[in-house]
């Protein structure tokens, strides 16, 4: 194991990083749930980025997808689930409410050309690198 593997391990299991984690959620009203969803992955190369994002339980109509330079912002809302009469919870650990989640890609992105799909509860958002930031390739002329 390398020492920047043993580091990464440690910070994971730093009990007073955690702690600081959820006093900066909750003290800006959002739990930490709020923040971690939803959980993404992102993919570059020379010409696009594809952002994939687990949504279960989100409706995909529901989810807004916006691109300002080179800044992704997904948001949307999990409705809870609805109790019949006389129903109560025995344990609820699902989040649920209003999330807003904003990834910045190396590239600015050609909004007009942004492709949005989902399948079984994962977003899959296709974002073209915009021409203007795609690199040149230039001549050299001899004299």
């Amino acid at each position: 194991m390398l020492w920047s593997d043993m580091e990464r391990f440690g910070r994971i299991l730093d009990p007073w990083r955690e702690f600081e984690r959820m006093s900066r959620a909750f003290s800006r009203g959002t739990s930490p749930s709020a923040i971690e969803f939803p959980a993404v992955n992102i993919w570059v190369s020379g010409d696009d980025a594809l952002v994939t994002a687990e949504i279960p339980g989100v409706d995909p109509d529901s989810v807004d997808i916006s691109v300002i330079g080179n800044s992704l912002t997904l948001r949307g809302s999990r409705q809870p689930e609805a109790l019949r009469e006389g129903e109560a919870y025995h344990r609820r650990e699902r989040w649920q409410g209003e999330f807003a989640k904003t990834v910045d890609l190396p590239f600015a992105i050609d909004a007009g050309k942004v492709e949005a799909s989902c399948s079984r509860g994962i977003l899959q958002v296709k974002l073209p690198r915009a021409e203007a930031d795609k690199p040149k390739k230039i001549a050299v002329k001899s004299a």
